[in-house]
């Protein structure tokens, strides 16, 4: 095997999170009165920090930002976080590469506590050696 430390980023990549995501994102806009109707149009949310995308998709102010990252997680940390599906072919690529002698981390901007329970709430959490991601308080988004 060429790479020993191979990194994954989890949203996308590991799971097929859109439905959790989107489901928060509606969630917490709704609170401001903006009605979603085409949850598709919500998928440029996954990937990029959650704060950068309200300020810069809706032009919220600071204020505003921080009250909408708090309304999505209301819904994201009880529901929103187990809307998430293993990706296609990740579990036996995991496993090969475990196999392989590889170590394997994770590096998200999603906050690490919610990585963490995904994983394990998916059974995959035991592949990684390591699950980092940002902060609740907005520190180490990128």
């Amino acid at each position: 095997m060429r790479y020993k430390y191979i990194f994954f980023d989890l949203d996308g990549t590991i799971t097929e999170p859109a439905l959790g995501i989107t489901n928060g994102i509606i969630y917490a806009l709704d609170k401001f009165g903006i009605e979603v109707t085409d949850r598709t149009s919500l998928y440029k949310f996954i990937g990029p920090p959650l704060r950068d995308s309200f300020r810069e998709f809706y032009g919220f102010t600071e204020e505003e930002v921080e009250r909408a990252v708090a309304l999505y997680r209301e819904y994201y940390s009880d529901k929103g976080i187990i809307e998430n599906e293993i990706m296609p072919g990740i579990e036996e690529t995991l496993a090969s590469l475990r196999n392989a002698g590889c170590k394997l981390y994770v590096a998200t901007s999603k906050p690490e506590i919610y990585a963490k329970k995904i994983l394990e709430h998916i059974g995959l959490d035991s592949y990684f050696d390591i699950v980092a991601g940002s902060q609740l308080d907005g520190s180490r988004d990128n």
